[in-house]
């Protein structure tokens, strides 16, 4: 297909003005390297990853091939413990611990989320990456100064438009508008009213004029139509997460799949009671009893402290009950098929919507 629009594909160095998700935990080396050779922007999700896994990770890809990639950071900051939130909400899960027979001691589990910094900085210079991403804001410019100085790009989330202009203040290459559909963490930063936060197809064209660099279209996006719509919005190219989330390539639990084929997929809500952020995902068992938005669940990313041991325990039984199960709102569009065959398939509907537009 010939793009119009060829903004990211001149900016990037890509085939597609598709960008692969980078989506902590089932983001795989494997599935950045195909997305890639499959022209689209291929990404690895450095958000739960050491500086030494992420070195791991980067010298996969860059083994297999040497095409574009890019890199996603959280920029949160650190929250102080609150000693007495944290016991109570130990209080609030204890039910849960007891009927999975999972000791109090457990609940100090939980993946590291730890907010970008210079050792990132320096493997992103080290390994010449073509793009960093952020979620959450952006780091101190101290930090982005020498990814700027490499020629690295610099992109971020944005949910409102008022955060779109406040990155592109800040110099961001490229802002990607986040719609309330989007699986997965809100990138939210200037707000954290989730009632307020506007859907993919309002969001879109109102970033588009509210700022000059190009922007990317994220959540429930899933297919070649969403993709069309979103060109058509005016933006620059998309994000596509859930749609990967089925490939074989992807690290996705047993539990999670399942849930992503059910019709139950089609039930998706705003939830912070897995690691103190909003985040959206399939409706399960504790999000009905203990949220979806509670007032109790620590700071992030603290709540996932006491939430992770539930989810292994239950897990191990094939029960989906307590894992964070995160999806966008179009995940029933996901298909079972290769992430170089996501992209190809998406180009492929893409070209045929515009042409069923065109008559």
């Amino acid at each position: 297909m010939k793009w119009q629009d060829r903004r990211l594909l001149d900016l990037f160095g890509i085939e597609h003005p598709i960008i692969q998700a980078p989506m902590a935990g089932p983001t795989t080396p494997r599935m950045a390297i195909a997305a890639s050779k499959a022209g689209a922007l291929g990404s690895l999700a450095a958000a739960m990853l050491t500086p030494d896994l992420l070195r791991a990770e980067l010298q996969t890809v860059r083994q297999q091939t040497d095409r574009p990639i890019n890199v996603n950071f959280f920029c949160h900051t650190p929250p102080v413990v609150d000693a007495g939130r944290e016991a109570g909400w130990r209080r609030r899960l204890a039910r849960y611990y007891d009927e999975l027979g999972v000791p109090a001691s457990a609940a100090d589990g939980g993946a590291v989320r730890t907010p970008y910094g210079g050792a990132m900085g320096d493997l992103l210079l080290e390994f010449k990456a073509k793009v960093a991403s952020f979620h959450f804001g952006l780091p101190e410019e101290g930090l982005l100064k020498p990814l700027r100085d490499a020629g690295i790009l610099i992109m971020s989330s944005a949910t409102t438009v008022e955060e779109a202009r406040w990155l592109e203040a800040r110099g961001v290459d490229a802002v990607i508008a986040q719609g309330a559909e989007a699986g997965g963490h809100r990138g939210m930063f200037l707000t954290d009213d989730i009632a307020s936060q506007p859907g993919t197809m309002a969001l879109v064209p109102q970033v588009v004029d509210a700022v000059k660099v190009p922007v990317i279209a994220a959540g429930g996006i899933a297919d070649g139509r969403g993709v069309a719509a979103a060109l058509a919005l005016g933006a620059a190219g998309v994000q596509v997460g859930t749609a990967f989330l089925l490939t074989p390539e992807a690290k996705t639990s047993q539990v999670h799949r399942a849930a992503l084929k059910s019709k139950s997929a089609d039930v998706t809500a705003l939830t912070n009671i897995f690691t103190g952020r909003p985040a959206r995902g399939v409706v399960n068992r504790i999000m009905r009893e203990v949220g979806p938005i509670s007032s109790e669940a620590p700071s992030f990313p603290l709540a996932a402290g006491a939430a992770t041991p539930l989810r292994a325990a239950a897990e191990a039984k094939g029960s989906g009950d307590f894992t964070p199960l995160w999806s966008g709102q179009a995940a029933l569009l996901a298909r079972e098929m290769p992430a170089a065959a996501v992209v190809v398939t998406l180009v492929e509907q893409t070209s045929a919507a515009f042409k069923r537009v065109q008559g």
